[in-house]
């Protein structure tokens, strides 16, 4: 459906973005959009000098420091926002009152306040709007929820999901500065864990309930925002799970993903993904329907961070890649695949319901019902 007042000025099919976000607003939402078919008409940042030199890398006519005159510009359609999560609600607000249908990162918001108001302002705004949950089309993430809803292992029972790597070990290690304050929306947890939760939520159920821990493991002076999390949760269908990560521990990655059920168990190893049960353990072919191309690395020269490093492989371009053409389709009123399933600023909001509990629980070393979105 052809929402909101930005569509005024398209022509053809060929839709106009605005990337909000010169880091990774760069190295994955710029060229994922291109590869969906968007024109890229803007790119917005804080610093007017990194934000021309990446715009001319680049070929994007407009080099912005100005969000208005970005959503003034001719042809822009669209708004993806790709910065740090404290920002997220004044760029989401603002872009969908100018009537842009937005994609906005994940973590959403500083706050479930922030998130519900949100999620109000695109309801009442009318455009469309999705959450940068771009892994749900990741070949193994898609099989492995889909072979769960099919009833490969029963009814889930148990779930595990660990990821321990090196990647912000030590001092020396480079993130942004914001990424190190607890105060602007920073660390592990809303980096990696909102994937997780996500991915949880339409593979599992809703959360009811967590209890967790957010540890700073590596030696990083001055840094007050967790690089670790540890967290246990029931979901509402009756799964008990963990899930446990840090990027601030020395030796070999470690890495599980597995659900256990009534009658088997699904795993994943990398990008494979197996099934368990009384028949013995077997690998699970790809449909073709979920297979994506190989990952393409962003330019080396602009990985300057340990924090960079994290998408130096080009892994999550492909999926963000499916993501954008699913936004471009619904924004022009075509049908889209119900599998895997659109995330919108609703479960924007559900997601933010279960970091805010996390939160909580790691400060108050106690249970948390998580508040129901």
């Amino acid at each position: 459906m052809r929402q909101g007042t930005g569509l005024g000025a398209m022509t053809d099919d060929k839709l106009g973005v605005v990337i909000v976000g010169t880091g990774f607003g760069c190295l994955t939402h710029l060229p994922a959009f291109r590869d969906a078919g968007f024109e890229v008409r803007a790119l917005v940042g804080r610093d007017p000098e990194k934000t021309a030199a990446r715009a001319e890398r680049f070929g994007v006519p407009h080099a912005l420091t100005s969000l208005g005159e970005a959503l003034a510009l001719d042809g822009v359609d669209a708004v993806s926002v790709a910065t740090p999560p404290h920002t997220h609600r004044d760029i989401v607000v603002q872009a969908v009152e100018a009537g842009k249908h937005v994609v906005c990162e994940k973590p959403f918001a500083a706050d479930l306040g922030e998130a519900r108001q949100m999620l109000g302002a695109a309801e009442k705004a009318g455009v469309v709007h999705m959450l940068g949950t771009e892994f749900r089309w990741s070949t193994s993430q898609a099989l492995l929820a889909r072979l769960i809803a099919q009833g490969a292992v029963g009814t889930p029972r148990l779930a595990t999901w660990l990821l321990h790597i090196p990647v912000l070990a030590g001092p020396d290690a480079g993130i942004p500065d914001w990424w190190g304050r607890a105060e602007d929306g920073g660390g592990w947890l809303g980096a990696h864990a909102t994937h997780w939760v996500d991915q949880i939520r339409y593979t599992l159920g809703e959360f009811e309930g967590v209890s967790a821990g957010l540890p700073i493991v590596s030696d990083r002076p001055g840094q007050t925002a967790e690089d670790t999390f540890n967290i246990r949760f029931r979901t509402v269908t009756g799964v008990e799970g963990s899930l446990q990560s840090s990027a601030g521990v020395y030796g070999p990655p470690l890495m599980i993903t597995r659900v256990a059920g009534t009658h088997g168990s699904a795993w994943v190893e990398f990008d494979d993904v197996y099934v368990g049960d009384a028949e013995g353990d077997r690998k699970v072919e790809v449909p073709e329907d979920l297979a994506n191309p190989a990952p393409e690395p962003p330019p080396g020269d602009l990985l300057h961070t340990a924090y960079d490093l994290l998408h130096c492989m080009g892994i999550d371009r492909a999926p963000y890649a499916r993501l954008a053409g699913v936004f471009r389709d619904r924004i022009l009123g075509r049908e889209v695949p119900a599998d895997p399933p659109v995330a919108t600023f609703a479960d924007g909001v559900a997601g933010q319901a279960v970091m805010d509990a996390v939160r909580r629980s790691a400060a108050e070393n106690t249970w948390v019902a998580v508040d129901p979105a």
